[in-house]
């Protein structure tokens, strides 16, 4: 028997192994909900969970960059409703099935996506911008020119 642990070998029972395949599951015996349980996570809706955006602010404008791989920008909706809410939304159309295919993995999301954000009071609704560059939508919203207080000075008498 030898002295070093054999880790790459035999994956048995051994007291050197640190990761034995009999390990004691302490969740073993509780029934948990399977996935299927909750239909907002199932596949066809994970695409809505899969849609990044980062929303930086500027002293000129509010910037959100969302991930968008493989759409066109004639496949994305920008829209602006009366109580400032930004909305980004649009659909991934799964791939055509072949029934000889035979699928090994599948990862990417299909199917609808949308995001809403609610946007401060200092912005300008009328002129937000959107362009898409390389899967990447960047949307613009500029805010409003807070005018600065106009300071006068007073003259002290006496």
């Amino acid at each position: 028997m030898a002295m070093i642990p054999n880790f790459f070998g035999n994956r048995r029972n051994s007291i050197f192994d640190p990761f034995p395949l009999d390990v004691w599951d302490p969740f073993k015996d509780f029934d948990f909900p399977s996935l299927s349980s909750f239909p907002q996570l199932s596949r066809e809706n994970s695409a809505f969970v899969n849609t990044r955006v980062d929303w930086k602010e500027t002293p000129e404008a509010h910037v959100f960059k969302a991930d968008l791989p493989g759409l066109r920008k004639e496949e994305v909706k920008v829209e602006i409703e009366d109580d400032r809410v930004l909305q980004i939304s649009g659909e991934w159309n799964a791939e055509k099935e072949d029934k000889n295919d035979t699928w090994h993995r599948v990862e990417r999301s299909s199917g609808k996506f949308s995001r809403r954000f609610r946007l401060p009071e200092d912005v300008k609704m009328d002129h937000v911008k959107a362009s898409m560059e390389n899967g990447v939508l960047t949307v613009t919203v500029p805010k409003v020119e807070m005018k600065k207080p106009e300071i006068k000075s007073v003259v002290i008498s006496g």
